[in-house]
């Protein structure tokens, strides 16, 4: 018994420790595949968060590439590519609201043409009395927009109110002039002031590259209206004596605005001379140039500034005053 319990004791140990070493090795397993599959997680949530930047990166640099495919497509089946849509979704809508504005000016200049086809004091004065509405308007929206603090522009309320003075002027020559000596002639100006201001207010709103451009057409209709009156009443209007708030307002000490709504000249760079009526009416022509010149610029955002915060060497010399390219078409 002894030499068989010696013989099976070493065969009972190899067991036992066989046994240990498989349960030693089944923990060992376990650990080990406990390890593995937390680095495999580790591994997992890493390979997932890089392959997520890879994935934003490529997309990122084979965006133009895929647009690219897009517009080929686009050209070989006639279509515009979408890189110019806006572009050209932008022109239609600027064509739009300028044919709106001719529209509009040209049934406005119908009425007084056959109003005031042979009255021109009248005409100018109704002309002038309309003019001056927008800068109202405009400084009117601009109050509103600093008042809630969305935009706050110091130089646009400067030029506009300096238009507005400039035009106030015209309107008070006109009426020395004997423009509104008729009661009709002042309810027609002043009942068309107010139905345009509230039309220009809105049109503002919705669109100030629309409002400045309808703007510009009505200056420079007023232009082309004082070049012909000129022209054909040249040597009658050198003959009579200039208005006395014509000479104030062009020859006096102070200046200053009328500087300030001529934003494509330096400041005192133009001084009138007022001898006689034909150079009044001279000046009022050449200071409707300047307004339609200032409203070109406003069409485009942010392109206004007061031109007395301008160094004068920043000042083309553009000579004499000439009317620009206006973008509305020749209304009279």
């Amino acid at each position: 018994m002894d030499t068989e319990t010696e013989k099976e004791y070493p065969l009972n140990t190899s067991r036992l420790t066989k046994r240990q070493d498989d349960i030693g090795c089944k923990q060992n397993m376990k650990l080990d595949q406990f390890s593995c599959q937390t680095q495999m997680k580790l591994y997992r949530v890493h390979a997932t968060l890089l392959q997520d930047n890879e994935d934003k990166v490529v997309v990122e640099e084979s965006f133009q590439t895929k647009t690219s495919s897009k517009d080929e497509l686009k050209e070989s089946s006639g279509e515009p590519p979408e890189s110019t849509s806006s572009s050209t979704l932008e022109s239609w809508v600027i064509k739009f609201e300028q044919s709106v504005n001719v529209l509009l000016t040209d049934s406005v200049i119908k009425i007084l043409d056959t109003l005031y086809h042979d009255r021109n004091y009248a005409r100018f004065f109704v002309l002038e009395t309309i003019a001056r509405v927008p800068y109202f308007a405009f400084m009117s929206v601009l109050h509103l927009y600093e008042t809630f603090g969305w935009w706050r522009r110091a130089d646009y309320l400067k030029v506009h109110f300096a238009e507005s003075w400039n035009e106030m002027h015209h309107l008070l020559i006109m009426e020395e002039l004997g423009g509104s000596s008729l009661w009709f002639d002042r309810f027609l100006a002043q009942h068309i002031a107010v139905f345009y201001y509230f039309m220009t207010v809105f049109m503002y709103i919705v669109s100030p590259r629309m409002a400045y451009h309808f703007s510009e057409c009505v200056e420079s209709h007023a232009f082309s209206t004082y070049d012909k009156f000129i022209k054909a009443e040249g040597d009658e209007l050198k003959k009579l004596p200039a208005p006395e708030i014509a000479v104030k307002y062009y020859t006096g000490d102070d200046l200053y605005l009328f500087d300030e709504f001529q934003t494509s000249r330096p400041p005192n760079s133009r001084r009138p001379t007022i001898e006689n009526l034909y150079d009044v009416f001279l000046n009022i022509r050449d200071d409707e140039a300047e307004h339609c010149k200032t409203m070109k610029a406003c069409q485009t955002h942010g392109n206004l500034r007061s031109p007395h915060s301008y160094p004068e060497d920043e000042f083309e010399d553009e000579g004499n005053c000439v009317l620009p390219q206006a973008d509305c078409e020749e209304l009279n």
